[in-house]
């Protein structure tokens, strides 16, 4: 489960690796190849209706900017719509509307998707329009200063004016000391207002070429028409200088850290705990699978799982609870805990409670039928997954673009059934450690404080 929507520090949704479609049939089996210039392409046979999802997933994102230009690459995806000259700015989404069709973009840490869902017979047409773009983009002074403007305002509406919002922001400040996804995907906003147009054009040059990127398309389409199809518009692309992703190295966390937050706007009293753990990518072994089964048991379920059932219907502490996992990124990532207190409880007593639901889970681990659960649904929920087209799309695109095979994404239901007790044990204590955590509290300004209770823990010692 992911962090509930509300609360993303991030601009979009994206598809968590726990719905993931499996299936031994080939209506759904993903196929492979590349083009010439470099471009991946992927795609995902479905013929249960005469539609097409296009999706262009550029391997870059906020964790890729250049010091100083924060935004960067969200301020990027804005541009793309702006024009070409061969199609002037509006005439892509007039295009795109005007054949039935439906588009949008997002960015992330370590990708920015581009994609259509259109009737089967109109692919031609949008990948010609996204191979345009891709090369042919006009970045002046005529759009930059417009559209920053707009980022602006879409930052003071989703995040200034957003209390939670800012809540976020922070406790991944404090999360990473070193990695850029302690940066907001949407850059801060003093970075924002200096965004020029030579930065515009530089990271448009490094980033946006088919070498760069990866095309999937799910639907009612043979693997041989994808494959002509992408060799008439995106063939002739060339390809642009490879630019290695080097980040920091993110350091050994040594010190449980803590932000405390107060803001008129909050009608409701706020606890959450991130703690530093692999993604699926940087996980060794079967790490990251036992870690997803460890945050269903916890949290996943809602007012069904350990935290729901001892603090909202047992103890009445807090009126939600839940415990996610966000495996999805290049480098190390998080679970964490949000909870909502009760009414007239204070955070530092849910905090304590919750302390001492994950020490007695410490000590006991799960139980057999915990597990054969937590497997069953997740695996349920991979089924299930299939029927969305577009889910499909962005689980494999998604994966791909920070560095997982289609074997990875494909084996994702065995690796999770084959998860035991002793695994899910094992990653709790090592990643449920104080060190390991940041601890926030979100509550109405003027309540009263924000530490915790005398003699209470900052977090969990295993």
């Amino acid at each position: 489960m992911r962090l509930p929507p509300r609360f993303l520090p991030s601009l979009l949704l994206s598809t968590a690796l726990l719905i993931v479609p499996a299936s031994a049939d080939d209506q759904f089996k993903p196929q492979e190849f590349a083009l010439g210039n470099g471009m991946q392409v992927v795609v995902i046979p479905d013929h249960r209706a005469p539609v097409v999802t296009h999706m262009v997933w550029y391997k870059t994102g906020s964790a890729d900017e250049p010091q100083n230009a924060g935004g960067i690459a969200h301020f990027f995806e804005h541009l793309m719509f702006r024009g070409t000259p061969k199609h002037p700015d509006g005439d892509f989404d007039a295009l795109v509307s005007r054949n039935g069709g439906e588009h949008n973009a997002n960015t992330s840490y370590d990708r920015t998707v581009y994609y259509q869902r259109v009737a089967k017979d109109r692919l031609d047409l949008v990948m010609g329009l996204e191979a345009d773009r891709m090369q042919n983009l006009i970045i002046d002074d005529n759009t930059v200063p417009s559209e920053r403007q707009v980022i602006l305002e879409e930052r003071n509406e989703r995040t200034d004016n957003n209390p939670e919002s800012l809540f976020y922001e922070q406790l991944f400040a404090a999360l990473y000391l070193a990695n850029p996804y302690q940066n907001p995907i949407i850059g801060w906003r003093s970075e924002i207002e200096n965004l020029t147009t030579a930065e515009a054009r530089d990271f448009y040059d490094k980033h946006y070429g088919p070498n760069n990127a990866i095309l999937v398309v799910a639907g009612d389409v043979p693997v041989d028409e994808v494959r002509t199809l992408a060799e008439k518009n995106y063939g002739p692309v060339r390809a642009r200088e490879t630019v290695a992703r080097v980040r920091p190295v993110e350091p050994p966390p040594i010190a449980a850290r803590r932000v405390a937050m107060k803001d008129k706007r909050v009608a409701v009293p706020t606890f959450s705990r991130l703690y530093l753990v692999p993604s699926y990518k940087s996980a060794k072994g079967s790490d990251a699978y036992a870690i997803q089964v460890l945050s269903y048991i916890l949290g996943g379920a809602g007012d069904s799982s350990r935290l729901g059932l001892a603090l909202v219907k047992r103890d009445k502490i807090c009126s939600s609870v839940s415990f996610f996992y966000d495996g999805d990124g290049i480098d190390d990532r998080y679970i964490g805990i949000y909870a909502l207190a009760a009414a007239g409880e204070q955070l530092g007593e849910v905090e304590k409670a919750i302390d001492a639901e994950i020490q007695k889970f410490l000590t006991e681990g799960p139980t057999p039928e915990e597990l054969a659960r937590a497997k069953a649904v997740l695996v349920a929920n991979a089924t299930y997954a299939r029927d969305s087209q577009e889910g499909q799309a962005n689980y494999f695109g998604e994966g791909l673009t920070f560095g997982l095979t289609l074997a990875d994404l494909e084996a994702w239901p065995d690796r999770i059934d084959a998860v035991t007790l002793d695994q899910v044990k094992a990653v709790a204590a090592t990643y449920l450690k104080p060190e390991r955590s940041v601890t926030g509290t979100l509550e109405p300004d003027g309540a009263p404080g924000d530490a915790p209770p005398q003699g209470a823990p900052t977090g969990v010692a295993p």
